[in-house]
């Protein structure tokens, strides 16, 4: 009978969090494919044999990053989400979240990486989905429900509203950055998605005064 196979593992030590900056600046500059391991220790100041004994296999390197930097700006918005703000301060701040990271180069980068490796590494947008857009949809989520129990809010499903706010923040914007039609984003432009968003949210779920 044949041995189960085991899955490479990460290893933490000194160098960690210097392997992760150097493999976040090579993935976000060549790709999943076209990084090499030999880039990333250089970029990382490393010996080739310290990246190995961290990461033995590139994919679980590219997920760390995904993951790390997910997991950074999904903790700020759980932290400055206020379970007590009015709920259109609430929503302003979660829309300009969604936007700054979608406009980010880290963000535009991992969704570039995640759709050309999606037939390769189907897990890939999984678990970058998972290691923290998730995180920021369930908070707003927790948050409408104590909004909704206050009588600020009528909504029966919690979840929807949730997505449905997260793609009216990218109205008019994600296409533009995804086939680059012009340069993006004008704090006009910007200003403009996120007023119509929380107006048109309010329009839907805004309990009738």
């Amino acid at each position: 009978m044949a041995e189960a196979e085991t899955k490479p593992k990460i290893r933490k030590g000194r160098k960690f969090a210097q392997v992760l900056e150097g493999a976040r600046t090579v993935f976000l500059r060549d790709g999943f494919e076209g990084a090499s391991v030999d880039d990333i220790a250089r970029e990382a100041g490393v010996s080739k044999a310290t990246l190995y004994s961290y990461f033995p296999d590139k994919q679980l390197l590219f997920m760390e990053v995904a993951k790390a930097e997910c997991a950074r700006q999904a903790d700020e918005a759980v932290e400055l989400i206020h379970r007590q703000a009015p709920v259109r301060d609430v929503l302003r701040f979660a829309a300009e979240k969604i936007v700054a990271f979608m406009s980010s180069d880290f963000g535009r980068g991992i969704f570039r990486i995640c759709v050309a490796e999606s037939d390769r590494f189907p897990q890939l947008g999984h678990e970058f989905y998972h290691s923290g857009p998730v995180m920021v949809r369930e908070r707003l989520v927790d948050y409408l429900r104590e909004a909704a129990s206050r009588g600020e809010l009528v909504i029966e499903d919690f979840e929807l509203a949730a997505d449905q706010f997260a793609e009216l923040c990218k109205a008019d914007i994600h296409a533009r950055l995804i086939f680059g039609v012009d340069t993006c984003c004008a704090p006009r432009d910007v200003k403009r998605t996120i007023d119509g968003a929380i107006e048109m949210f309010m329009a839907r779920y805004g309990a009738p005064r």
